[in-house]
């Protein structure tokens, strides 16, 4: 679970070549963030990657439709296709 936010921790680009695999490992575990430095300069960061919940595909717009008036009766308007008129002329 993500904690609140965390300064970033500094690592030397000769030190991160090193322990690259332990520390993506740590990134992933702990969701911290280390910036990868050369001379002393910021160069690169490793940061954790933000996880989607997969959607579920069934439901997801339930709450989103509000229905007006009463949509099962029949309309008072004659359609186009009940008169054999295929398209507009």
């Amino acid at each position: 679970m993500p904690r609140g936010p965390e300064k970033s921790r500094e690592i030397p680009a000769g030190e991160f070549k090193a322990k690259c695999l332990k520390l993506m490992d740590e990134v992933k575990r702990e969701r911290h963030e280390y910036v990868i430095t050369k001379h002393g300069k910021p160069v690169a960061r490793l940061v954790p990657v933000e996880e989607d919940q997969p959607r579920e595909i069934f439901g997801y717009m339930r709450g989103t439709i509000e229905i007006h008036g009463d949509i099962m009766s029949p309309l008072d308007v004659e359609w186009d296709a009940e008169k054999g008129i295929l398209y507009n002329e």
